[in-house]
């Protein structure tokens, strides 16, 4: 079972650097002929001015502090509701002065998506992996936006088409595949789909025999989708007006959905509930919590509204999440240490946990997965990802799978069925292009199954990756990960650069999300005209370990800004770089950090991207209304019931530390159906940087105005939008084309 979702998980999880998953009349000053006028000729983008939101005079108090905030009408109090046609006609006002500044860039924009397009295999597929009779694929077709996913017996004969999300996007601004469940018999499947980008899903079921769709149609979730009571039902989780999922419910194939029968309902509106099924598929697990507590319940798969069995409850602090093996209970738990450890109970005592596997200060112990004859334990050793075979009569002898790079990230992928023979691995480095492995238990011996391919060309000898480590101003050791060109010093010579050149720093830096040092093909665009590329494994995130992550939460939360600025000047101090030669990039709570960093440091910078930005924290975490705010509390604190986490969260909230001097070129983003960082945050946070901000750097808001939190859908319309990106980059770097 996987934690609960946080308000900015799905950031982590589109938090691939620089590629995607991820994101008020005007009270304009200017006189409505002033406004800017979407044109694309680079005359009128050196003419036009910036919208210049008006100032309304707002203030609140809250334990005795007194704080301005004059850009509070940007906030369309009708959330999730925007018809406010002042906050519209800003929003849209930005996107003309976006369009305006960037269209001086569109040509370039467009060769650097040709470029980022080529290196990407159009008629791509996944490697076809048995679940039962079938075999399971999906691929896309030449020039395809989306994917089709495909069966075929295993015994043989023709493919069968599951989905083809093509058609379900047809005529749509925005289409996302959400859950997907293929039911046990292998007859029906349950499907999800978002069509606005408010995560706000509709399930449909589709008659695998018949091809037909059942009348049966689920909306407004926010879960999986679970098979029980042998097919004849689904387990899912409902979405509350605040995008909170507090219930598991269950629907009954073929009944109203106003029957549907509430199997769980959480009271603490902190936390969330998740479902799924234990690797047997003879339990339903029901998991609920927030950033630090978990509790769980399990019920039988086939006969889901028996009496519930809790396996213990719940304890602030105490996270666990658990599987079932031929009856045995098996948990993994921060109880007693805080990198984790693994445990085994009686179903019958479910609650007095034994341990098998002890938690260590060297290894992180980040997951566990029980098969037939084995087990596998996942977790990071000096920050770098381990997997380890082990046997259930002898569990502390370990198989590690080994891999031959100093840096790397790989994982368990695809292992659907309880036996399996050969496991699904997926390996990746910065300079190795994402490999598809089968690892044989009984022999030990890997199997490529399938390289990335790059069909523009890709030679990983051109290039080097260094894993250093870099001393923050507390003396914390930071790791940082680069990766550049072998020949980077004649790149920048032949492009007339002198001195250093420059360097991308990414980091994210929240939740215990560890940014991989993982490959990227847009990141070429960069790296093969200079660039450096470094992620920065700050603290917050839980590269090295679960302390690494708390160190950068609640009264800690600044480390994590320290650290990003410190690996900076580390890196310009080994001369990697020079100072003004930095760009930097993160999203959601990764724009916070960008946002942090330029209040802190912003000569360090040549250009700054922050995506969806959390930009606005003190007003959020006050605002219980907000969707999921309740459980974010514990990862930021509650400034509502305590004054001292107010006054630390505005001593570096982004939108209120910003004051008179000059920042760095900016690209801010922003969704206006985002239920995880809301339009008015990045919008307020500009409004506030255009009226204090002592230099004619460039700032641009671009708002989506038909996507949310991960930007726009479909492969090609996210990689123009990282195109944009890259061009704004290497424009204000002064390395983009002559126009």
């Amino acid at each position: 079972m996987t934690r609960p979702i946080s308000r900015l998980a799905l950031a982590a999880a589109l938090a691939t650097p620089l590629a995607a998953t991820t994101l008020a009349a005007p009270a304009i000053a200017n006189t409505r002929e002033e406004q800017p006028s979407v044109t694309t000729t680079s005359a009128a983008a050196t003419e036009i001015k910036p919208p210049v939101a008006a100032k309304r005079p707002h203030t609140y108090t809250v334990h005795g502090i007194t704080v301005e905030d004059p850009y509070d009408w940007l906030y369309d109090k009708s959330y999730p509701k925007v018809d406010d046609a002042e906050v519209l006609d800003h929003l849209k006002a930005e996107n003309a002065y976006f369009e305006a500044k960037m269209g001086g860039q569109a040509a370039f924009t467009e060769a650097l998506f040709t470029e980022m397009r080529a290196r990407i295999k159009e008629d791509d597929s996944t490697v076809p992996q048995k679940d039962g009779d079938w075999l399971y694929w999906s691929e896309f077709e030449e020039g395809a936006q989306y994917r089709k996913h495909y069966r075929k017996p295993v015994a043989g004969g023709e493919a069968q088409l599951l989905i083809d999300e093509n058609e379900l996007a047809k005529g749509l601004e925005y289409f996302r595949l959400g859950a997907a469940s293929i039911s046990k018999s292998g007859r029906y499947l349950a499907y999800s789909t978002d069509t606005n980008g408010s995560e706000r899903y509709t399930a449909r079921i589709k008659d695998l025999q018949t091809g037909e769709h059942l009348p049966d149609v689920i909306e407004n979730l926010r879960s999986d989708l679970v098979w029980v009571k042998n097919d004849t039902a689904l387990v899912y989780g409902p979405s509350t007006e605040e995008w909170r999922t507090l219930e598991a419910k269950m629907h009954v194939i073929g009944t109203p959905t106003s029957e549907d029968v509430t199997l769980y309902k959480e009271e603490d509106q902190s936390f969330g509930v998740g479902t799924g099924l234990t690797a047997q598929e003879d339990w339903l697990v029901i998991a609920t919590g927030d950033n630090e507590t978990s509790e769980v319940r399990l019920v039988p798969a086939d006969n889901p509204t028996a009496a519930p069995i809790l396996v213990r409850p719940r304890k602030k602090g105490v996270e666990y999440s658990v599987d079932v093996r031929d009856g045995e209970l098996w948990v993994l738990t921060n109880d007693d240490h805080i990198n984790f450890r693994l445990a085994k109970a009686s179903l019958a005592k479910p609650g007095e946990w034994q341990t098998v596997i002890a938690g260590s200060d060297e290894f992180y112990l980040t997951g566990f997965d029980l098969f037939k004859d084995f087990f596998v334990t996942e977790g990071r050793l000096n920050g770098l990802d381990q997997i380890q075979l082990r046997q259930y009569a002898a569990p502390a002898k370990v198989t590690p799978i080994t891999f031959p790079e100093p840096s790397y990230t790989a994982g368990l992928s695809n292992n659907p069925e309880y036996d399996m023979k050969k496991l699904r691995l997926a390996y990746q480095s910065m300079v190795t292009p994402s490999t598809v492995y089968d690892y044989d238990v009984k022999t030990g011996k890997l199997e490529t199954l399938k390289t990335q391919e790059i069909p523009s060309g890709y030679d990983p000898k051109l290039y080097v990756s260094e894993r250093l480590t870099i001393t923050a101003r507390d003396g914390t050791q930071v790791p940082v990960s680069v990766v550049m060109r072998k020949d980077r010093a004649a790149i920048l010579k032949k492009a007339g650069i002198e001195g250093p050149g420059p360097l991308h720093l990414y980091a994210y830096g929240a939740y215990g999300y560890a940014v991989p040092p993982g490959f990227s093909t847009t990141r070429l665009s960069l790296v093969d005209r200079g660039f450096a590329y470094a992620i920065a494994h700050i603290r917050g995130g839980d590269d090295l370990g679960r302390r690494w992550y708390l160190q950068g939460k609640l009264f800690e939360r600044t480390n994590t800004f320290n650290d990003f600025v410190d690996a900076g000047r580390g890196l310009i101090a080994r001369g990697y770089t020079a100072e003004g030669k930095v760009t930097a990039s993160g999203g959601s709570a990764g724009g916070e950090l960008m946002g942090a960093i330029i209040n802190q440091d912003p000569a360090q910078y040549g250009a700054v991207v922050a995506h969806v930005p959390f930009v606005d924290v003190v007003n959020t975490m006050l605002n219980e209304k907000l969707p999921l705010t309740p459980g974010e509390w514990q990862e930021w604190g509650n400034p509502i019931t305590d004054k001292a986490a107010f006054a630390y969260m505005l001593s570096y909230s982004p939108y209120d530390q910003v004051t008179a001097k000059a920042y760095p070129p900016m690209l801010v983003t922003a969704g206006l159906n985002d239920p995880r960082v809301t339009y008015w945050e990045p919008a307020k946070w500009v409004a506030r940087l255009r009226e204090l901000k002592t230099d004619d750097n460039l700032l641009l808001l671009k708002t989506n105005m038909g996507a949310g939190h991960g930007g726009q859908s479909g492969r090609w319309n996210s990689l123009k939008e990282t195109a944009e990106e890259f061009a704004f980059i290497l424009w204000q770097m002064g390395m983009a084309p002559k126009q």
